[in-house]
């Protein structure tokens, strides 16, 4: 296989992104791609081809893309490097979750496959980022856990957060503001009729509302 650029990786990741959120399409579109990455349908086009040429992906005109073997194992790396370096940035460097996209952005292009495993052991092997995203292991193997929204939770139930939906700065730091994190217990008091928003108990201490917009970009687990 021909080596790829950071910007022919870019594209496989958010392939694998799309597929894994349309799992019963044959296949994804030009057009939801150059919307996932704000770039032209023309220019998406071109790189396809590329991507083509090389044997990542499959890729007829008019039809879904779908990744090839080696693409999609190409993809699975790319995204357990800037998992591994979310985490590290995190746990190690102490920068909030909120900060770390965009410099594992940059970091997950390293291509020693040393340094990464490396990396890994250090971390003691996580199987979620920060975000409680999963980190494929080095086989390219993801641990799945049961979750809900916090939309979907049942009421007076004891809940951990687990992981969101939505990663972007302002969304996180939104949460930080009203203080839900990975692993903050909540409790949802009630449902408000009129616009599906929540009135929630967190860490027993106090009790906020949470729009319905939000509450679906929260994902979290009963307390056993």
């Amino acid at each position: 296989m021909k080596e790829l650029s950071l910007t022919e990786e870019d594209y496989l990741k958010t392939i694998y992104q799309l597929a894994a959120l349309s799992q019963f399409k044959e296949g994804v579109g030009t057009n939801e791609i150059a919307q996932k990455i704000s770039i032209s349908a023309a220019s998406v086009t071109d790189m396809l081809r590329k991507l083509s040429q090389k044997e990542y992906i499959n890729y007829v005109k008019y039809q879904g893309v779908t990744l090839t073997e080696v693409g999609k194992a190409h993809a699975v790396l790319v995204i357990r490097k800037h998992r591994l370096w979310e985490t590290f940035l995190v746990n190690k460097l102490k920068f909030r979750w909120d900060e770390v996209h965009e410099i594992a952005e940059q970091l997950e292009h390293i291509q020693s496959a040393l340094l990464i495993n490396r990396l890994d052991e250090f971390l003691d092997f996580p199987a979620f980022d920060p975000h409680g995203d999963p980190i494929p292991n080095e086989q390219g193997e993801f641990k799945t856990q049961m979750r809900i929204t916090l939309q979907e939770a049942p009421m007076r139930v004891a809940l951990v957060v687990v992981g969101v939906e939505q990663d972007s700065a302002n969304f996180l730091q939104y949460l930080n503001k009203i203080k839900v994190n990975i692993g903050t217990r909540l409790v949802v008091l009630e449902k408000i009729a009129y616009d599906a928003s929540l009135e929630v108990e967190i860490e027993n201490q106090k009790t906020l509302m949470i729009s319905r917009e939000v509450s679906e970009n929260i994902y979290v687990k009963t307390i056993v």
